[in-house]
């Protein structure tokens, strides 16, 4: 048991550095435009639940299927020389122990975004109901 528990352990690491680099190679400018709308596109919707977890079988597609598509899509149209370049920069980042704290910024703003724009829109469909 503590074998499969180190081994995801690992996986999830290995997961984590590789998430940070697909980001790094995102901003990277000889990465092409296509590359940086997708790797964008899966690093934003990864933390949204598209399709709820409790809805059987689908509520894990978008976890499971959608955002690993996304990101392999992605890792296809970045450069090699590019994705070497930011893993290693992502290792090193990892080993000085810089967190994803401008990260997490950018999706607590996109998040403050969305919820305005829904308070804005059912204050109008409020309002003219009345």
């Amino acid at each position: 048991m503590p074998l499969i528990k180190e081994t995801w352990r690992n996986e999830a690491a290995r997961l984590k550095k590789e998430l940070h680099a697909v980001y790094l190679a995102s901003r990277h400018p000889r990465t092409p435009w296509q590359a940086r709308a997708l790797a964008g596109l899966a690093l934003a919707l990864s933390p949204i639940d598209l399709i709820p977890d409790f809805i059987p079988v689908l509520g894990y597609l978008d976890d499971l299927l959608l955002i690993p598509w996304l990101l392999r899509l992605a890792l296809r149209s970045i450069p090699a020389e590019v994705m070497e370049e930011c893993r290693y920069m992502a290792e090193q980042n990892q080993q000085m122990g810089r967190s994803g704290f401008w990260a997490a910024v950018f999706i607590a703003g996109l998040w403050l975004i969305i919820i305005g724009l829904v308070i804005k829109g059912l204050a109008a469909w409020y309002r003219a109901g009345r």
